[in-house]
């Protein structure tokens, strides 16, 4: 090993540059003992059964209660038929419901198939057949169960479990919301589809225990968490039990004066989400904290949840604080509960950190991470000044790596810049299966390329200065210009299109489109947008449609986007 590669923190290296910036009170090189990752949950009923797990819309429910009625749905699971290695999909809004099966499928072996509940009915059926998910469990929400019940009758889908969206309700709210918001619920009952269809009640019946289920937290699969990866082409990411409870330890290692059993996590950002599960939902349940579960985020509703429920942590993101900050009426809110707010998924603004720690007084601070990495892999350090544009240094037991832009197996000298390449407990086991992509990510000695150019400077401290894959991060959600584009390329007026990022004041970024029209074709901005509704989210939909007479394509014939890039930098004053 070269003296550099030492001082950069390759294993085995004893003093790596990144200390010089690290937290006092966090020990970089501290041991986290692996375990099954359902130990959260039977450790916080254990030890905190009394206290309150769940808050959702009013409805209480405790650890206790929370946890019983996962070795429940997890004893009815295994009478319905799953074992280990049964692919389960999630396909559900933030909820106590998600909660449960989310434990209860890895209570008996199961894994954890997190699907967006945005996505189109095509976008699902893909996601299902190359997970090989097997039942998929749902509410009785139109929104949810209509697109279900397609997959069941295209044959893609075996089987599913709908649970009741009203009975997660308090008793008043839930005779109002079938009274004014009938129309939003599904009646599976008289579904077509009945005889693939589960009730909740028929695997919450009780026949006793479930059967002991043998888990080997290093191999055994949790989650498979799909991303668009380096190619934009949907990948199912193999987190095992160990990857993501280690992930969960080293978060709470950020900040340990946190109490154990005191705290209230504010739950906004989606759980199917990998930031979310992790430092929302899956934190929340390891510090036995009370989870605040908003179904959907609407800012009004939310100002006024965290006005009234104080809660103490808030993970975010970047469009979320923002979005608070400027609120008509924040100052009529009581926003001071919050002691510990963890921003990712995008670029924090220094501007928007500061106001809202002026806001607050609560600590703002900006981590880094992907879904191969569980996802946290960098923080900054919440004590000590913010230095704008930095995404930390390593959570501990992580070793970063920056490698040449041209070979991966070479690192760069200290002050150049690199691919920013990851090594530690929380990195994926690979791609669920997908040997070829597995080895392409991965470096020799077994670092996970990320894609993104990052800098480290002198004080150890990272920074990301470009992106080698092609990708948007709109609100904190990968967006793949290449799923965009093939859907337009199948209106008929098309001929060529290609989408980039811009910037956007509220999201971060947002997907453009540039088009030029077969010759003799017509189509509006408007036709294009009718024709993208139901086949991309609202999430990947075009901020904006530019239609062009030519692209620029590279020497060898290929659409080229770097020009348009540059282009709209120097539209937008970058």
């Amino acid at each position: 090993m070269t003296a550099d590669v030492a001082e950069h923190g390759t294993p085995g290296s004893s003093n790596p540059a990144w200390l010089r910036s690290y937290p006092g009170n966090v020990d970089w090189r501290q041991h986290f003992e692996p375990q099954p990752l359902y130990t959260l949950i039977d450790r916080a009923a254990a030890n905190y059964g009394t206290n309150t797990a769940t808050n959702f819309l009013g409805k209480t429910m405790s650890y206790a209660e929370l946890n019983q009625r996962v070795e429940r749905i997890a004893a009815g699971l295994q009478r319905h038929g799953v074992r280990k290695g049964t692919k389960v999909g999630l396909f559900l809004p933030n909820s106590p419901t998600f909660i449960v099966y989310y434990f209860a499928v890895l209570k008996v072996g199961g894994v954890v198939v997190n699907y967006n509940p945005l996505y189109t009915v095509d976008e699902l059926s893909f996601q299902v057949a190359d997970s090989e998910t097997e039942l998929m469990v749902t509410l009785d929400l139109k929104l949810l169960f209509d697109k279900v019940e397609e997959l069941l009758a295209s044959g893609v889908l075996k089987q599913a479990i709908v649970a009741s969206f009203t009975g997660l309700l308090p008793g008043t709210k839930s005779v109002l919301f079938k009274l004014f918001k009938g129309k939003d619920l599904a009646h599976p009952q008289a579904s077509k589809m009945r005889d693939k269809i589960l009730f909740e009640g028929q695997i919450a019946a009780d026949h006793g225990p479930r059967s002991p289920v043998l888990i080997d937290p290093l191999t055994d699969l949790a989650v498979l968490q799909y991303t668009g990866g380096t190619t934009g082409t949907p990948k199912g990411a193999m987190l095992t039990h160990a990857n993501v409870y280690v992930n969960v330890q080293q978060v709470l290692s950020w900040a340990p004066d946190l109490i154990d059993g005191g705290e209230r996590v504010m739950g906004v950002l989606p759980f199917f989400h990998v930031f979310a599960m992790t430092v929302v939902m899956n934190f929340g349940v390891a510090k036995a904290a009370e989870i605040i579960i908003m179904p959907r985020f609407v800012l009004d509703d939310g100002l006024k949840l965290i006005h009234q429920t104080k809660p103490t942590i808030m993970p975010g993101v970047p469009t979320l604080f923002n979005a608070l900050i400027n609120h008509p009426k924040i100052k009529s809110f009581d926003l001071s509960s919050l002691k510990f707010c963890l921003s990712g998924g995008a670029p924090l603004p220094i501007e928007v950190k500061q106001k809202f720690e002026a806001l607050t007084g609560c600590k703002v601070v900006e981590g880094y991470g992907l879904s191969e990495t569980s996802p946290v892999a960098t923080c900054n350090p919440l004590d000590g000044p913010a230095v704008p544009g930095k995404i930390g240094v390593p959570m501990p037991q992580t070793f970063i790596s920056l490698r040449s832009l041209d070979d991966a197996e070479v690192e760069v000298p200290q002050g150049e810049q690199g691919e920013l390449c990851i090594s530690g407990p929380q990195v994926m086991k690979g791609y669920w299966k997908r040997p070829d992509e597995s080895a392409a990510v991965f470096t020799s000695d077994g670092f996970l390329r990320t894609g993104d150019v990052a800098r480290m400077d002198e004080h150890g401290m990272f920074a990301i200065e470009d992106r080698i894959k092609d990708l948007i991060i709109c609100s904190g959600y990968n967006v793949y210009p290449r799923q965009i584009e093939e859907r337009i390329y199948e209106h008929p007026a098309v001929e060529e299109v290609t989408v980039i990022g811009i910037k956007d004041a509220y999201r971060g970024e947002a997907p453009k489109a540039f088009i030029k029209l077969r010759d003799g074709a017509t189509a509006t901005a408007d036709d294009i947008m009718a024709h993208l509704a139901k086949k991309l989210s609202k999430i990947e939909l075009p901020a904006e449609i530019e239609f062009r007479d030519a692209l620029p394509k590279t020497m060898i014939g290929k659409l080229s986007k770097k020009e348009l890039k540059q282009e709209e930098a120097a539209r937008q004053g970058k």
